[in-house]
């Protein structure tokens, strides 16, 4: 059973047929199969934080080094990570499955 992505918490819109495809563009975190599961979540609706080019804060994210301090307080991020627990995977095993 899937659980809830981040398009679903945050109302970015950017999801296929989402209300700001037109003006942003479909997110990658919506689209990205190599995620697919991971924590739970459709593609990568709950490993965003892994992925280039998110909508955060009304604007498109850069690099994961450049987005990680949004990430790290961000309200989904920390929700994951609790629901996961044990299971949570850090970014560098994230990054290890997007390359694969």
């Amino acid at each position: 059973m899937s659980k809830t992505n981040c398009w679903e918490i945050k109302k970015c819109g950017r999801q296929a047929g989402g209300v700001k495809t037109q003006e942003f563009g479909v997110c990658p975190a919506a689209v990205e199969r190599k995620l697919d599961g991971v924590h739970g979540g459709m593609n990568a609706g709950r490993a965003c934080w892994a992925l280039t080019g998110t909508l955060c804060g009304g604007s498109v994210q850069g690099s994961y080094a450049q987005k990680e301090g949004n990430c790290l307080a961000c309200n989904f991020y920390k929700q994951v990570k609790e629901e996961e627990a044990g299971h949570f995977m850090m970014v560098s095993h994230l990054f290890a499955k997007l390359k694969a």
